[in-house]
């Protein structure tokens, strides 16, 4: 019988009133809870033993390794086997077939039928060699046997002693018996150890085959990414498409769909196959499936590229190499060879790698340029490496405008014959009043005798869309921006596409994010070598290459933005392209900006003294012999014409309109008139300097009288 104990609760409430009656609750306590049986901690304990991640990875490790020793027996006995037998002509006949490479095919069924030849007069050869070995082992132990006693002969007589006859004979036996009695020692301890030396061996190819079932390997390796593309692979990824007239068209075919592929070739980072739709299947219904592709090809969707080529009803896929696409380029020719020089006219310069892995070089002979892409892509470093390489022909000039001004092209100071960097309104007038000084070259120099042979003069506009964009106007009410027929930029950039090809003035000009108010049709359409790095739709790819090349295969919209950094496409015929195809995809070098400065130091290195302009200055009183001193630099002496072509440079509102008889005026009253040299009139830096040292120290004394 249960005891009940009695709780006396201290209660907080009031004192109770005199004569009331207190209640005591007797509360029994509660019987304690049954033991759990130990059948039930013992099941719990080895239950959480068992599905431990612990004991998971072990007993997962230890059936890896036990299967990697049957797996590495399995390699074993089928290399063995493929050794021994025809089975691999057969195998590689096979695949051949089902690609539609017969030429391959019937050139390893001739392997073929060349082992089974050989080796049956290898067969037949075994049934005379019993003879022939007794034969020869006779007639050698006889010879053998002679050669030693006609030896102990020579050495009796030589000793005269005739025991000596014997001696090389016994010598041998001696030496027999020893080889006898080596094997008997190691031969017990070798039946010991062999076995496990067969199996580590075996060990060892399984586990560098990776020979286990997907659920024994360990978690890097599990996945089946990266799986070598097969024909059959790629028929299954092109079934499982959906698209149901190709899906029934290989199944109706008797080859499964064999008879599609064209023969997969190793292509750079991947491999490359062609592949014939059948008929009532179009070319765009597989482009418009291009990461479900990818994907049944156990790849992801950047990794592989869909082209268009020639022939009628055919898409050309490249797969590449699970990963290979993430792995850094090398760096550039211009960084690791301190020697390259570039050629304007004859040379290519080196930008990059393709996909395939080949070098991609880059003709900029007579060709405008555009690149475009959305922000911090690597557009100004793509554009910038073509710059320094042509940097590297000292005949080459530049005009060069940066209009972000973040110092991307501060190297480029004693490079080009001007320089102008940043954002705002003004650089962008100065920026397209640099570009109009550049038509009014390219006008001079068109009229000039036939036959006259210009240097290259680049006129290179990096973020260009700050000045179709900028909203300011001049004294006749005439915009800067905009794309208009009044709009000055835009006006001088369609001059320079329209004529300046012809004497070798170019138009190169880089962009972010373009739409048609930031880059106008016309003047897209008039760059030679278009090229686009990552771009949001498809709609601003085909304002970046045009519809001929998007229509082609490019699709700059589907590069990864921040993952594809230096990635461009580029459609140009300055660039080999795969025949057939209307773009290619080119992987950039990247000069970060200490190599930057390094190479145009070289290029410094290559020219006579270059004074870059730095700012065009505005609407004040001008110096005339200041400026001139300003624009000869460091040259010894500059041709007048020279002279005259870098003061409108400096301000075309004060110089523009000069004549050589304005300039020898000036420079006959300072005392620095021009002079001829080599049949040419030049101004001479020294008389300039010197004209301007007098009159400064003229100006001082009278000032001090």
């Amino acid at each position: 019988m249960s005891e009940n104990v009695v709780h006396l609760h201290k209660s907080t409430d009031p004192a109770p009133e005199p004569g009331t009656v207190t209640t005591l609750t007797v509360v029994p306590e509660p019987a304690p809870a049954p033991p759990v049986p130990l059948w039930i901690r013992s099941g719990h304990a080895i239950r959480t033993a068992v599905t431990h991640e612990t004991t998971k990875t072990t007993a997962r490790a230890v059936a890896r390794h036990t299967l990697y020793v049957v797996g590495g027996a399995r390699i074993a006995a089928k290399r063995t086997w493929d050794g021994r037998t025809a089975s691999r002509y057969e195998r590689m006949f096979r695949a051949a077939e089902a690609a539609g490479n017969h030429e391959m095919a019937s050139e390893w069924e001739e392997r073929g039928q060349h082992f089974r030849e050989a080796r049956h007069r290898r067969r037949m050869d075994l049934l005379h060699s019993p003879v022939d070995a007794a034969k020869g082992l006779a007639v050698r132990t006889g010879m053998g046997i002679g050669s030693l006693v006609a030896l102990g002969v020579v050495m009796a007589i030589a000793t005269k002693d005739v025991t000596h006859v014997v001696t090389p004979l016994m010598a041998v036996v001696d030496f027999i018996n020893l080889l006898i009695t080596i094997v008997q020692v190691v031969w017990g301890p070798a039946l010991a150890i062999g076995p496990f030396l067969a199996l580590l061996a075996l060990w060892a190819i399984g586990s560098k085959q990776q020979a286990a079932p997907a659920w024994a390997l360990p978690d890097n390796v599990r996945s089946s990414e990266g799986e070598p593309i097969t024909p059959s692979i790629v028929v299954k990824a092109l079934r499982d498409l959906g698209v149901p007239a190709l899906r029934n068209a290989i199944k109706e075919m008797g080859d499964a769909g064999a008879s599609m592929l064209g023969p997969i070739r190793m292509a750079g980072c991947g491999v490359e196959v062609d592949v014939t739709l059948p008929s009532g299947v179009s070319t765009i219904e597989v482009q418009n499936r291009r990461r479900k592709l990818a994907e049944n090809l156990t790849r992801h969707e950047h990794e592989v590229f869909i082209t268009i080529p020639t022939a009628a009803r055919t898409v050309c896929l490249w797969v590449a190499d699970s990963g290979a696409l993430d792995e850094p380029i090398g760096p550039s020719p211009l960084v690791t060879d301190d020697t390259l020089t570039a050629d304007y006219a004859k040379g290519c310069a080196p930008w990059g790698e393709d996909l395939r892995g080949d070098a991609a070089a880059l003709s900029l002979y007579q060709r405008h340029l555009l690149i475009t892409g959305l922000s911090n892509q690597g557009k100004t470093a793509a554009l910038r490496s073509l710059a320094l390489w042509l940097a590297l022909d000292k005949s080459v000039q530049f005009l060069l405008g940066d209009l972000k001004g973040a110092g991307d092209w501060r190297m480029f100071n004693g490079v080009a014959t001007t320089l102008i960097e940043g954002p705002t309104d003004e650089h962008v007038m100065q920026v397209t009043e640099m570009a109009e000084g550049a038509v009014d070259e390219m006008n001079h120099r068109l009229q000039a005798p036939p036959g006259t042979v210009f240097p290259p003069l680049i006129v290179l506009v990096d973020e260009a869309q700050v000045a179709f964009m900028c909203p300011a106007k001049d004294e006749d009410k005439r915009p800067y921006g905009g794309s208009k027929a009044n709009s000055r930029y835009f006006m001088a950039v369609r001059k320079i596409h329209n004529q300046g090809r012809a004497v070798n003035v170019l138009m190169w000009q880089g962009t972010q994010d373009p739409t048609n108010e930031n880059l106008p049709k016309l003047v897209r359409e008039g760059a030679h070598t278009r090229a686009s790095l990552a771009l949001g739709t498809e709609s601003q790819a085909r304002m970046a290459l045009g519809d001929k090349a998007v229509d082609g295969g490019a699709a700059p919209n589907l590069l990864r933005p921040g993952l594809d950094k230096g990635t461009v496409v580029v459609a140009s015929d300055g660039i080999a392209i795969p025949a057939g195809q209307a773009s290619i995809t080119v992987r950039t070098h990247y000069i970060d900006t200490d190599e930057a400065y390094v190479i145009a130091d070289r290029a410094k290195a290559l020219r006579d003294g270059v004074t870059t302009l730095r700012v065009i200055e505005r609407d004040e009183d001008r110096d005339p012999l200041a400026d001139i001193a300003a624009v000869l630099g460091d040259a010894s002496r500059v041709l007048t014409a020279d002279v005259l072509k870098r003061l409108s440079t400096l301000n075309a509102d004060a110089y523009g309109t000069w004549t050589p008889g304005d300039l020898k005026r000036v420079l006959e009253d300072a005392g620095a008139e021009p002079y001829k040299s080599d049949g040419r009139m030049v101004v001479g830096s020294e008389r300039v300097a010197r004209a301007l040292a007098n009159r400064d120290t003229d100006g001082s004394a009278s000032a001090d009288g």
